[in-house]
């Protein structure tokens, strides 16, 4: 599947100042602990939490617009947050398409959208468009003529106009996934099941879901969970009360067989349920980030992970950070697969590989894991200038 996010800017977001990033499909953030990889990630959550929750309610749950906002100084740099995003084709009908905005923090932890945009380009073709600055709305759409607040996106209140809807629906459903054992291990509270949360607290319901839909999911699901964890051949859902919980079945021999509850398995086993959950769950996100898969799973494992991420990538847009060369071993990973997230003057940037890392892997000297190991996965040579000079926005009139 193509990328359906080509590029991202984002200004003054959290560790970031100002940065501009290109994605393939799978894309592998590659940096060390404290990079700021997590914090770049969060851009993805961000976008989806504000296309369903008021903004203040997706500043608050981050603890305020002064800790998502980035205070580094220099003119270089913009004062007022930004997120903007560059789509590929969506939905057979937009050929390409551009959301974003731009907050400004006002005192005491206030904040106001000083611009937001949205621009569509159809296989018509036509280019349709709002843009919102300095008070004012305007659409070439007509009868889009919304009454906005100063801390509300327009999007959310406009995307039900079926020409802005794909670009609406596709953030929405971007999805980041950190996995934790131990909400894994716990009873859980059933809910809808249609959609894993970001750390697999709901996996029980979404397995029942799963289940519901489709047996051949489930069947793969165990199959592959077979191939991770030996002799563990089926899981399932079993109620306890009002509760839910996780079922393990192994067999081996002849009609030998063993029922374990979720609290009785490794971190790693339930680490990997929860990213095949994520990757067969109903509805498929449209992008979905998993970070460190490598954490808690055996190496010799970690292949099937991959695998499955890489089959996944063909029925949505993947991207997945790391700092392990085991993961970057796979030998299907090429350079344009590559991006380093570095940590430099007290600032997170995200870029390409070098041109001689991308040498060695398109040559075949050294491999990406190999080049990670002896601390060759270099970034590209960074241009200050020209990532803070990076446009959120398109001229539309």
């Amino acid at each position: 599947m193509n990328s359906v996010i080509k590029s991202m800017v984002l200004k003054r977001f959290r560790s970031l100042p100002a940065d501009s990033v290109d994605f393939d499909n799978p894309t592998f953030l590659v940096g060390r602990n404290g990079s700021g990889k997590s914090n770049f990630v969060d851009a993805f959550a961000f976008l989806a939490e504000a296309m369903a929750s008021p903004l203040q309610a997706v500043f608050d749950r981050r603890g305020g617009i002064s800790v998502v906002r980035n205070r580094t100084s220099g003119p270089s740099y913009p004062p007022n947050l930004g997120l903007g995003v560059v789509f590929g084709p969506l939905n057979g009908d937009i050929k390409r398409g551009r959301y974003a905005f731009e907050i400004r923090a006002l005192p005491n932890y206030g904040f106001e959208v000083v611009h937001e945009q949205c621009l569509v380009e159809t296989s018509k073709p036509d280019r349709l468009w709002f843009d919102r600055s300095k008070g004012n709305f305007n659409s070439n759409v007509s009868g889009l003529g919304p009454s906005l607040d100063p801390a509300l996106l327009a999007l959310p209140l406009v995307g039900g106009e079926a020409r802005f809807a794909p670009i609406l629906k596709t953030l929405a459903a971007l999805r980041t996934y950190r996995i934790e054992p131990g909400k894994l291990r716990e009873m859980q509270d059933p809910d809808s099941g249609v959609t894993l949360r970001p750390d697999g607290s709901n996996a029980a319901s979404v397995l029942q879901e799963i289940q519901r839909h489709s047996g051949k999911d489930l069947a793969r699901i165990g199959e592959i969970l077979a191939t991770i964890v030996p002799n563990t051949k089926k899981v399932q859902t079993t109620k306890h009360g009002n509760k839910l919980s996780l079922k393990f079945t192994q067999k081996w021999g002849v009609n030998k067989r063993l029922n374990f509850e979720a609290f009785n398995m490794s971190d790693g086993t339930l680490r990997a349920l929860g990213l095949l959950l994520a990757v067969y769950q109903r509805p498929t996100p449209s992008l979905m980030v998993v970070e460190e898969p490598e954490a808690t799973i055996h190496p010799g494992a970690l292949g099937a992970i991959l695998d499955v991420l890489r089959h996944a990538s063909r029925r949505m847009q993947i991207v997945v950070t790391t700092h392990s060369p085991e993961v970057l071993d796979a030998e299907w990973i090429e350079d344009r697969h590559l991006r380093v997230v570095t940590w430099q003057e007290g600032a997170t940037h995200v870029a390409a590989i070098s041109d001689a890392s991308r040498k060695a892997i398109q040559r075949h000297l050294m491999g990406a894991g190999e080049l990670l190991r002896s601390n060759a996965l270099d970034a590209a040579p960074l241009f200050f200038e020209d990532v803070a000079q990076a446009g959120l926005f398109e001229e539309v009139a």
